[in-house]
């Protein structure tokens, strides 16, 4: 029996290539084709394909979003993100909401069938490049936040992450509901603990440890 695949892209070239590739290997059957992420949603609930290989950039809802409805509402279908380009933090947030695959659309065509096979046995398949980036990039900020809580308490890391970011005593105050005197009171013990002297040197601290 074929392995029940669903195709969501919002480029009819890319969506008709793929399913091309994939129909031409008698081991999958393309049930559904979609160009949003409302209809794929619709139709991977109509259908229930064993995986549905999905857009990560798409009109009405993206390819997150599709995952992370797929993995909320339990459906027993296999989500792989296809995507020109993918942040580390995209990377990382797809794995902890349980994607089983990420292709490259320039590596797709001599992947897909690879990726599908992968996935259809119940492994997993990440574009090596990226997964690796990320991977380095979630273990320097476990690292940064490991020894930042050896030197902070938890409200001076949260408020030295929201400073590194960018945010002023004000905007820090309202986004945490505390006082902006609060916020330098803290503010100034962070200075202390880290070592640094000014807001530019907190913000370059907070951003080698990965933390932002």
């Amino acid at each position: 029996m074929s392995i029940r695949v669903l195709l969501a892209d919002d480029h009819p070239i890319v969506a008709a290539g793929l399913k091309q590739v994939i129909t031409a290997s008698r081991e999958f059957e393309v049930v559904a084709t979609c160009s949003t992420g409302d209809e794929a949603l619709l139709e991977i609930r109509r259908t229930r394909p064993q995986i549905a290989v999905v857009d990560l950039s798409m009109p009405s809802k993206d390819g997150m979003e599709v995952l992370h409805t797929v993995v909320k509402e339990e459906i027993p279908t296999a989500v792989v993100l296809l995507t020109a380009e993918i942040s580390d933090d995209d990377v990382l947030k797809a794995i902890r909401l349980g994607v089983r695959g990420i292709v490259l659309k320039e590596l797709a065509p001599q992947l897909i069938i690879t990726c599908l096979r992968r996935v259809a046995s119940g492994g997993q398949w990440l574009e090596k490049e990226s997964m690796g980036k990320a991977l380095e990039k979630m273990l320097r900020r476990e690292g940064g936040l490991q020894e930042m809580s050896t030197m902070l308490t938890p409200r001076e890391v949260e408020i030295a992450k929201l400073a590194g970011a960018g945010l002023r005593n004000k905007e820090i105050a309202e986004r945490l509901f505390i006082s902006e005197g609060t916020v330098k009171v803290h503010m100034h013990s962070v200075y202390e603990k880290l070592n640094v002297k000014t807001r530019y040197e907190l913000m370059l601290y907070v951003r080698d440890k990965g933390l932002i």
